[in-house]
């Protein structure tokens, strides 16, 4: 059967949303491109109506255009497995996909088989929060992460310890991919749900909460955040540009947290608070 690519030239504040929009028409697979995104659908199941009524839905929030290319029947999964390399962290994390071999001189090796979800640690702000977790001692911590994705943040988290990581996602693709994932690294301790931080109970605490999604939920979320967090805790975030730094840093400062650490890649940025 053959399949339909779509090639959209868009924002990359807005790909994470068309990702997740797209998923609902049908798309099965995803590729962050310099351009946009690239996506692809069995040819049967493509429905330009739909997705010109998608693009008009966001056409007044940024420039978007599209192309649609007819592609021959192909191995998807070899495809996809040839173009997916390992990644490696601070040389003490390295997440790969169950196709590829363990290399032993890594103290976290995480298997990660993204399917629709985002969060391989390919992109920078996923880097960045691995990079920012291992800095924090997680042994027998609970922690919570916000927006899961692949669960790739939580997986880390019950690696170094967390006695207890409960990791929520409003897609239902994205819950069932986490669940996938903690399953394929052993990690018990983790919980998913489909939900938004509504849903979590605000007589809970945690002693670290990751949150990994973009500049207008962290500014509306941050302090709902610091007070789900336990005295001495510590917020991760990250899903922002370096110029929304400040308004992220003020926002969290305003309920109480101080800023302790800052990493900047590609003009994405990731910042640790401390209660």
């Amino acid at each position: 059967m053959n399949y339909t690519e779509l090639q959209l030239t868009v924002s990359p504040d807005f790909t994470d949303i068309l990702t997740a929009e797209l998923g609902e028409l049908g798309f099965e697979s995803f590729v962050e491109t310099d351009e946009g995104l690239n996506a692809y659908i069995v040819e049967p199941d493509f429905d330009e109506p739909a997705l010109q009524e998608l693009i008009a839905k966001y056409a007044d929030q940024t420039a978007i255009a599209y192309e649609v290319n007819s592609l021959e029947k192909k191995n998807w999964n070899a495809e996809w497995e040839k173009e997916y390399e390992p990644i490696e962290v601070a040389d003490q994390v390295r997440v790969r996909a169950s196709f590829h071999p363990v290399d032993a001189r890594f103290r976290y090796d995480i298997v990660i088989n993204p399917k629709m979800s985002f969060g391989t640690g390919h992109h920078e702000t996923t880097a960045m929060m691995l990079e920012h977790q291992l800095g924090l001692d997680f042994a027998e911590k609970t922690v919570l992460d916000v927006g899961s994705g692949t669960g790739i943040l939580a997986v880390l988290a019950a690696k170094m310890g967390a006695q207890a990581v409960v990791a929520f996602d409003i897609e239902e693709w994205a819950v069932a991919n986490a669940r996938e994932n903690a399953e394929l690294n052993d990690c018990p301790q983790i919980t998913v749900f489909q939900g938004t931080i509504d849903d979590v109970d605000p007589t809970n605490r945690y002693d670290i909460i990751l949150a990994n999604i973009n500049r207008n939920v962290l500014l509306a979320e941050i302090p709902l955040y610091t007070s789900l967090l336990t005295t001495q805790g510590h917020l991760l975030v990250s899903g922002f540009y370096e110029a929304d730094a400040p308004d992220i840093a003020q926002k969290a400062i305003d309920t109480g947290l101080t800023t302790s650490n800052t990493l900047i890649r590609n003009q994405w940025t990731s910042l640790v608070f401390d209660k």
